[in-house]
């Protein structure tokens, strides 16, 4: 099984996030290469999960709808 993986880690440079043993970036266990995969709040910022895939749409400001209002 997986493990949950972490949105906001404290120290995300301290760890390799390439696969699901997060091994020490000095240690990396699992030949993932010979540097540590960074966390996606490091490459893109904390607003990481706000764009992409699987972000949720915004309600837009002008729809009713999305406020429960009759359309």
């Amino acid at each position: 099984m997986a493990k949950k993986f972490p949105i906001k880690p404290a120290n995300p440079g301290r760890i390799c996030w390439g696969c699901d043993r997060y091994c020490s970036a000095d240690a990396l266990q699992c030949g993932n290469g010979s540097v540590a995969t960074p966390h996606p709040a490091e490459l893109f910022g904390d607003d990481w999960q706000d764009w992409g895939l699987d972000a949720r749409p915004a309600a837009a400001v002008d729809d009713p709808a999305a406020e429960g209002g009759d359309p």
